[in-house]
């Protein structure tokens, strides 16, 4: 039996260390706008949060698939997320309160375990901060229909595996008509998971494989 528990406190005490960073979020780079030399002071502060869950026997991360709507970010694969408030106290509540407004997260079933490393947006000027959390089962989702088409969960055994890792052609809805290649995740049933979210989780998955080693 899979002890959640040791796995989680592991995971929360190596999210307190110095962090892979850049180094690992370059291994899944998928920029359409060159990232600037410094990160602007304009942008705007946004969080996102990266709910882990058992199912199966299996640990799951929890993604979403946004709405189209004209946006620098839309119809992509994200996690929940978005900018931060003037009555947000700090960045963690900004994730917490943008997961439960757009998959009905409540932050009394989860436990946040740190964060990764921060990710600047050029195309969208948003300043990323992303949030790890744990929740001890799978959660019922209550989706924003302005925002959220549908959540996706995905076994990080199978996202982490070198067969789901890939060069694609996309196109973002910042730059229609452009086409770019970048590196991303392939999930089974073909759903592509790019950009700021596929940096993120290549974080992630070098966090896992250092606390699993």
């Amino acid at each position: 039996m899979i002890d959640y528990k040791q796995i989680t406190e592991r995971l929360r005490q190596r999210l307190l260390q110095p962090l892979p960073g850049l180094t690992a979020q370059e291994k899944m780079m998928g920029r359409v706008v060159t990232m600037p030399l410094k990160v602007p002071d304009n942008a705007r502060l946004s969080a996102v949060l990266c709910l882990l869950f058992p199912v199966n026997g299996e640990l799951n991360v929890l993604l979403m698939k946004r709405r189209e709507d004209k946006t620098a970010h839309s119809g992509q694969v994200s996690f929940p997320g978005g900018s931060k408030d003037a009555e947000d106290e700090d960045l963690k509540a900004t994730a917490l309160r943008e997961a439960w407004e757009e998959v009905g997260i409540h932050s009394s079933d989860i436990d946040v375990l740190g964060a990764l490393t921060p990710l600047y947006i050029p195309v969208s000027n948003f300043h990323v901060f992303p949030f790890v959390a744990f929740a001890e089962k799978r959660l019922d989702y209550n989706l924003s229909q302005n925002e959220v088409s549908y959540t996706i969960e995905v076994p990080l055994a199978s996202l982490f595996h070198m067969e789901r890792k890939t060069l694609t052609d996309v196109i973002s809805p910042a730059i229609p008509g452009v086409i770019r290649q970048v590196r991303a995740y392939k999930l089974e049933d073909g759903t592509i998971i790019w950009g700021a979210t596929a940096m993120m989780l290549s974080e992630l998955e070098a966090v896992f494989e250092e606390i699993a080693g």
